[in-house]
């Protein structure tokens, strides 16, 4: 007898495997590893090719398949890869459901959130793409409702209805939590008033008349500087930089005009809006910008002269 036929007990077939007694034996019971036979004295005995059927059963079953699955693939009802491809999409599903739980822990834990918060937020986390994105329509179509996305300057309205909120079905831990945070940002009534009222006046038709009297790109250099390095508006290291942003006879009247325009256009939640809608898109950060601009606004202020 070569050992291609050599019969093994269940006790030597556990010593071959690993696998315990009791273990070999539920499975022959249940006929995932049937007995090749039996002996003289009504035992069950095995040969080789049991010990590869049980290494795959074990890989099966720690890989997470049921009994049932596993029988099915040992008599070839289904492959090996289908079973792989149905339970790599149902853990992909528990993925996505561990990931938006640990969000919305977090978020509780380091914001103190309350029982309503908490509730309201994982009710958030659990919308579907489709919903999400029917959330941001909805907020862009109440915030916007009745301007002309053509009108002149109307540049927010159109860039936030063209922006592709592409929300995934498996987010990331990022995504989930920019996706909580501009959940509540555009559900706050203030920021939507604020947003309307820079679409409104980014529509009229004076709202980019004249020629600008200064570069947005010289004031992030600039007084983007200005704010790294701590230096007030009002000290005269602050006016000389100014005086690199705007030319420095310019009339009071138009500083003041210019201050009042990059005022209604400066919002740091504004701001936060783009930042979350590019992490939700899988985009690269922008840096922050706004607090170049509103120390820009204040030197404006400071020096009318």
């Amino acid at each position: 007898m070569n050992d291609r036929d050599q019969l093994l007990t269940i006790g030597q077939l556990a010593d071959r495997t690993g696998l315990s007694v009791r273990t070999i034996r539920f499975w022959s019971d249940i006929d995932v590893i049937p007995p090749t036979c039996r002996s003289a004295g009504g035992y069950r005995l095995y040969d080789m090719e049991a010990v590869a059927r049980l290494d795959l059963v074990r890989t099966l079953r720690e890989l997470g398949l049921d009994l049932d699955t596993v029988q099915k693939v040992l008599t070839r009802q289904c492959t090996v890869a289908d079973v792989a491809r149905a339970h790599m999409r149902a853990l992909d599903t528990q993925i996505r459901s561990l990931q938006l739980r640990r969000a919305v822990l977090r978020s509780i834990a380091y914001q103190g959130s309350t029982t309503e918060e908490m509730m309201l937020m994982h009710k958030l986390a659990r919308l579907s793409a489709q919903e999400r994105q029917r959330m941001i329509d909805d907020f862009v179509d109440r915030t916007f409702d009745g301007i002309d996305p053509q009108a002149p300057g109307a540049r927010i309205a159109t860039s936030m209805r063209q922006l592709p909120a592409e929300l995934p079905d498996d987010p990331t831990p990022e995504q989930v939590e920019a996706w909580l945070e501009l959940a509540e940002l555009v559900g706050d009534a203030s920021f939507q008033e604020r947003v309307r009222e820079m679409a409104v006046a980014g529509a009229t038709p004076d709202a980019e008349s004249g020629s600008q009297p200064y570069d947005p790109a010289l004031v992030l250099e600039h007084a983007g500087r200005a704010v790294a390095a701590g230096i007030s508006p009002e000290s005269a290291e602050g006016r000389a930089i100014l005086d690199q942003i705007v030319d420095p006879r310019l009339p009071a009247r138009d500083r003041t005009r210019v201050a009042d325009t990059v005022e209604m256009f400066t919002d740091h939640r504004v701001e936060r809006y783009w930042q979350l809608m590019g992490v939700l898109n899988g985009r690269p950060p922008f840096p922050p910008s706004v607090s170049a601009f509103e120390w820009f606004i204040a030197a404006l202020r400071v020096y009318l002269m």
